[in-house]
């Protein structure tokens, strides 16, 4: 089972001076996280993509590039690629680009994004949401798969007989996952499709979405792929920290981000009650002490039978060095407890 960190690259803002905090320096931090992830043994980093004044990355390959520079075994992942609203040509050659620099450890995760910014940013209407989606994926998994590419569709131009370079290593085929965050049919096509499975639980009970990963698992089988290939992973809100003052504290970041985003969601307030239930055994933040989230996450494997966990450790902003703090506890103390499962 590996172990991952995603992040989304949150800034937080000033109320005094009305600004949120420098990308810049947000982005430089990061890659320092990064290369710690890599030191302390890390799987895989995953960097999301948004394009919203409140995140500080819009281009992940961009920072997973930069990333390569300075990692040597980390697997580097978009999380997720936000494809409805992207180019699947352009998206293939970043990656594989990504790929040859990081000498094969790049992968893709693709998903609908849980924003609607870059829908008009790149001149995209949200009456084609679903279509886009459907007809992008069915365009990348074929470059992915066949080196002479012929495809046609509704929303773009064919494909005649056209190759895209560079190829990736592995005989040019990138890891792409199908990234969801609980609809059944995403998760019926992910499986059909034979593509591994990010799924999203940052809220309510883990144990709630049992019955839809036991779907792909099902649906998978029926579809005739090699079960034995069959990837799941849970991508969930994440820090640690041995520290009770310091986990209490994060209510505090954790609650701005939340708020923020729900103000335009017409999200009540989040509460500490709903931070302490969330923290509870049968939540879904793996937020507490080094004992407390490897406890979770190997719930997680017990119930699901996952192959990968991401925790998502970001949100809200916090200090760099206690977000370092948080990186090294999941590497030093929470993977061995997870390897010896």
């Amino acid at each position: 089972m590996e172990l991952g960190i995603g992040m989304f690259g949150d800034l937080s803002f000033d109320q005094t001076t009305g600004q949120y905090r420098d990308a810049g320096v947000k982005i430089r931090e990061i890659l320092e996280q990064v290369k710690f992830m890599d030191e302390v043994g890390i799987d895989v980093f995953a960097m999301g993509e948004h394009h919203r004044p409140d995140y500080a990355v819009s281009s992940p390959e961009i920072v997973l590039a930069a990333a390569a520079s300075i990692t040597k075994n980390i697997k580097l992942a978009s999380g997720v690629t936000v494809l409805s609203s992207s180019e699947p040509v352009k998206v293939y050659e970043d990656f594989s680009t990504l790929d040859l620099i990081s000498d094969g450890r790049a992968e893709i995760f693709v998903g609908r994004g849980s924003f609607i910014e870059s829908f008009p940013l790149y001149g995209y209407s949200l009456n084609d949401y679903e279509e886009l989606f459907d007809e992008k994926l069915d365009l990348l998994l074929k470059i992915n798969s066949e080196k002479n590419v012929t495809w046609s569709g509704k929303l773009r131009a064919p494909m005649n007989n056209q190759m895209v370079y560079p190829r990736a290593k592995n005989d040019g085929k990138l890891s792409i996952w199908r990234a969801v965050g609980g609809t059944p049919q995403s998760v019926l096509s992910a499986a059909q499709l034979g593509m591994p499975l990010v799924v999203a639980i940052i809220g309510g009970m883990p144990v709630q979405f049992k019955n839809l990963i036991e779907f792909y698992k099902q649906e998978y089988k029926k579809a005739g792929h090699d079960v034995s290939k069959m990837q799941i992973a849970v991508h969930s809100h994440t820090f640690v920290s041995d520290d009770p003052n310091v986990i209490d504290g994060y209510f505090n970041n954790y609650k701005t981000q939340v708020d923020r985003i729900g103000a335009s969601r017409g999200w009540a307030p989040f509460t500490k009650m709903q931070y302490e239930g969330g923290r509870s055994k049968d939540g879904a933040l793996f937020i507490g002490n080094s004992k407390e989230v490897a406890g979770k996450i190997a719930y997680l494997k017990e119930i699901f039978g996952i192959t990968r966990f991401i925790g998502h450790m970001d949100v809200g902003d916090p200090s760099h060095d206690i977000l370092m703090k948080s990186i090294e506890l999941f590497g030093k103390e929470v993977k061995p407890v997870i390897k010896d499962l």
